[in-house]
């Protein structure tokens, strides 16, 4: 894995999860347009605009018994090919041609998404227990349109 990857997959939902595949969308500084979240004291907001995931983190997990498939787990872009372990606060990265995103911190897993994961263990996906395994907030720095198969750039 690299520095670089790909949009495997955008997703949205009218609030919860899963949220639904989508061929492209919109991102503006609240994040995907026609996405919704249903707790917004926990989710959404210009520091948490979007949530980003791994497809390989996924692939793992499955490989380890668990449900979880691309969606599941409430992220709006899910990114092939990028290593997970680079992703940090602060981070830069750019989706597609226009869109930049800042890293702003680690989504905390909660029991909404506990369906993804063998026995409900839904704090598999934990970054204090698991490091390297959870999802990321962004915080979006230039909004535009994204595709699947946009490349995903760490700058």
């Amino acid at each position: 894995m690299s520095r670089e990857g790909h949009v495997f997959q955008i997703n949205r939902s009218a609030g919860g999860v899963p949220k639904q595949p989508v061929g492209e969308g919109v991102v503006g500084p609240l994040g995907l347009e026609g996405d919704r979240q249903r707790d917004t004291r926990h989710h959404g907001g210009p520091d948490r605009a979007l949530c980003l995931y791994s497809l390989d983190c996924i692939l793992a997990l499955q490989r380890e018994g668990h449900p979880i498939f691309p969606g599941a787990v409430g992220e709006n872009i899910t990114i092939a090919g990028l290593n997970w372990d680079v992703i940090r606060s602060g981070l830069v990265l750019t989706l597609g041609p226009f869109v930049r995103v800042a890293v702003t911190g680690f989504a905390s897993p909660c029991r909404t998404i506990r369906r993804a994961f063998a026995d409900e263990e839904f704090t598999r996906i934990a970054a204090p227990r698991y490091p390297g395994w959870a999802r990321a907030y962004a915080r979006v720095l230039e909004g535009g349109r994204i595709r699947v198969g946009d490349a995903v750039r760490v700058e």
